[in-house]
């Protein structure tokens, strides 16, 4: 049976958690809750849960505060925030769930689902912490990106990425290698993640690194050719601004 901690300051909101886990999974027993940084530390600590529930803010700090003090990380953690928290930014470079509240009861049950997956299939969470709190403290870039797929997690370096394509809600990272990571998310949501990067778009379906750009090539409307030869179309619609962005590098 798999463990779950409930780290929430909100009594009420503890008990719809509860309510929502008990009708929709019988296979999981809830360890116990905490609502502060000290009673979070001492419940993960003890209980050993395989899935935490985090809300980033607690009565004396936030989840982070609560992962400075843990290691190793040998569970999966849903993020909980009340509003587009700041945090949200380092939470989607890692690759972690969150939901916002009010907790909508199928974006509770499918997040849930995920994370008991991915128990079976990738226990440790210690690279996808790192890299969250890398992000999240001081100024300084962390340099990678957790991509998850079906099958596995990649923690990838940014700079090895030559470009992404969309296709409906998928996106296919190309990386310098010439390997392949294939997720299932919108590659909107990862151009607003790495446009800090020097990550531009010359076309609606396309996201490339302009600084793996090899050269420009004017012929049947314009394409970008990358280092590794890949050739990406200009959309006339994007072509303007784009350029403009590359002058600048």
């Amino acid at each position: 049976m798999l463990k779950i901690a409930i780290i929430e300051d909100e009594l009420a909101i503890r008990d719809t958690y509860k309510i929502l886990l008990r009708e929709n999974f019988s296979d999981v027993e809830i360890i116990g809750e905490a609502g502060t940084v000290a009673g979070a530390v001492k419940l993960i600590k003890e209980g050993a849960p395989h899935i935490v529930f985090m809300d980033i803010e607690l009565e004396d700090g936030n989840s982070f505060q609560v992962l400075q003090n843990l290691r190793p990380y040998h569970f999966k953690i849903i993020f909980l925030t009340a509003y587009n928290h700041y945090a949200i930014k380092a939470i989607k470079f890692s690759a972690f769930d969150y939901i916002m509240k009010p907790v909508n009861e199928y974006e509770f049950i499918n997040a849930v689902r995920n994370a008991i997956e991915t128990v079976k299939t990738a226990p440790d969470s210690q690279e996808q912490v790192t890299n969250l709190l890398d992000h999240y403290q001081g100024s300084q870039k962390s340099g990678k990106i957790v991509l998850r797929t079906a099958e596995a997690m990649f923690v990838v370096n940014i700079a090895t990425i030559s470009h992404c394509k969309s296709d409906n809600s998928y996106t296919t990272f190309y990386l310098k290698d010439k390997k392949e990571v294939l997720v299932s998310k919108g590659m909107g949501e990862y151009a607003h993640l790495l446009e800090d990067y020097g990550f531009s778009r010359p076309h609606q379906s396309f996201l490339v690194n302009m600084n793996q750009i090899h050269k420009i090539d004017k012929s049947d409307g314009g394409f970008v050719i990358m280092e590794n030869g890949a050739e990406i179309p200009i959309s006339s619609r994007r072509k303007q601004q784009f350029l403009s962005i590359l002058e600048t590098i």
